[in-house]
């Protein structure tokens, strides 16, 4: 299955829209992973705990994404588009939705 951030698919074009699909990820952050985090912004640098999560969260976005596609009959969805928010009490999760539009091509 073919996913793109772009409305089109560049030599394919679409011969079905079968709707909008979304998917989403939520996501803890776990005590050492906060801790770290805190380190890092007083010290400077990138927190590779963090970003570890948000990579793991995309990539399940992005599975589902496909497997919902699939089950409406879609080979391609284009117009994937993320958007990333933090959850729970003191924000303590993360929570990462994927959202596009199922088409044949």
């Amino acid at each position: 299955m073919t996913l793109s951030t772009t409305p089109t698919l560049e030599g394919n074009p679409i011969r079905q829209y079968l709707g909008v699909v979304t998917a989403e990820s939520i996501v803890g952050a776990n005590f050492v992973k906060d801790f770290m985090a805190n380190v890092r912004d007083f010290f400077g640098g990138r927190s590779g705990a963090y970003e570890g999560v948000l990579i793991e969260a995309r990539e399940t976005v992005l599975k589902e994404l496909e497997e919902r596609a699939s089950r409406m009959g879609a080979n391609a969805v284009v117009g994937i588009s993320f958007d990333y928010e933090t959850v729970g009490a003191s924000g303590s999760m993360l929570m990462v939705v994927a959202s596009g539009t199922a088409v044949v091509v």
